[in-house]
């Protein structure tokens, strides 16, 4: 198992940039690793990897902050951090299984940008760019601008919808990432929400702390601060991803009272085993982030080579289980293809069950039995049963 530092890799590969400029958000966005060129310069590219990035405009654009690029292994083709952000020929493979929209997400939106999938909660697209990008991006179709589609949100029509839906309670703002707006298009989504009096709460699904955390600003903080009750998910796949800079950014946030869950997809070697997985966990939890779901690779066109046996989920959790503090272990998940939502997927620890009992397993394969509750028995009842 790896080490459970918080390590700080600036500059790295930009030696001669100032904390100054290294420390600005919109310079690290301004000088991300775009072009082949500019990988060439820091890395030893495979043969997939070259090819792959060639092709990557006709997909999902190729994008790397500084920050976490200075987290990529030069030398290593299969370096964790590597295969999430640096295409590969794979992505032109095609797989039976594989969707455009494997989450049916185009087929729930009433308005443009609006997703109304679950009875009383709604995904609200609100841009289509990201930090970085991400190769199994589940929206790879209208993320970037390159993909097949193009996302249309119309925030006021959107704001209408959720005015007339009185029966929605939660809105999610993702995209894209939401965090790339500046804190004024930001606060004034945020406000137009809270004015609706039956939406409860707000969530922001995000990577910018992991990709980006120079933009968690003490100016940011305070204004979301304002809007709540407000969640944020935020999304780390690997332990190496939870450098001290993403540490402080994340500290800051929960410091502004926003409680912080990670989502994370499980990803053929990134992720996919119990040592990697306890160690992400136990040092999202140092980072006062509590594991949320592990998410089974979405069937995105592309993704095969990065998708794990769901049988490898299931033997994650087992090693969580019992084996750390229960805040740590998250919820396996497949979001059912097609637009079923999310499905938790678990170990089987019901060993027998019937009317009488209950026999169950615990994580180190012991077996116990619980009794199903009878009806209580009156006391004369007892004084007949056990004369």
């Amino acid at each position: 198992m790896q080490p459970k530092a918080f390590l700080s890799h600036a500059p790295g590969y930009w030696p001669g940039i100032s904390p100054e400029k290294w420390n600005d958000w919109k310079w690290q966005l301004k000088n991300r690793v775009t072009t082949l060129a500019q990988l060439e310069q820091h890395l030893r590219l495979s043969p997939e990897e070259r090819s792959g990035v060639l092709l990557s405009g006709n997909k999902l654009a190729l994008a790397v902050t500084p920050h976490f690029f200075n987290l990529i292994d030069p030398d290593n083709p299969d370096c964790p951090i590597r295969r999430q952000v640096i295409p590969r020929v794979e992505e032109t493979w095609t797989s039976p299984y594989d969707m455009a929209d494997p989450c049916g997400e185009d087929s729930h939106m009433p308005v443009p940008g609006l997703v109304h999938r679950y009875p009383d909660r709604v995904l609200f697209l609100v841009t289509d760019r990201c930090a970085s990008y991400c190769r199994y991006c589940t929206r790879a179709r209208v993320v970037s601008g390159v993909g097949e589609q193009e996302l249309h949100t119309n925030f006021e029509e959107a704001f209408r919808y959720l005015e007339q839906h009185d029966e929605v309670r939660d809105v999610l703002l993702s995209g894209g990432d939401a965090l790339l707006f500046s804190d004024d298009k930001l606060e004034y989504l945020l406000k137009r929400l809270r004015a609706i009096p039956h939406i409860e709460f707000l969530r922001i699904g995000s990577r910018v702390p992991i990709f980006l955390p120079q933009r968690i600003t003490p100016a940011l903080c305070q204004m979301l601060q304002k809007y709540h009750p407000l969640w944020m998910s935020v999304h780390a796949n690997h332990p190496r991803e939870l450098t001290l800079e993403v540490r402080e950014a994340l500290e800051r946030l929960a410091n502004h009272g926003i409680p912080l869950g990670n989502q994370s997809v499980l990803l053929a070697g990134v992720n996919d085993s119990v040592d990697v997985m306890k160690n992400l966990v136990q040092k999202l939890l140092m980072c006062r982030v509590r594991p949320y779901y592990i998410y089974q690779c979405d069937l995105i066109d592309g993704s095969s080579h990065l998708r794990t046996p769901v049988s490898k989920g299931i033997e994650i959790i087992e090693g969580l289980r019992g084996h750390t503090t229960g805040y740590a272990v998250p919820q396996f998940v497949i979001d059912a293809p097609g637009g079923g939502g999310k499905v938790p997927i678990n170990p089987a620890y019901t060993v027998y069950h019937d009317q009488e009992k209950i026999v169950i397993r615990n994580y180190e394969g012991k077996i116990f039995e619980y009794p199903e509750p009878r009806a209580p028995i009156a006391a004369n009842q007892r004084e007949y049963l056990y004369s």
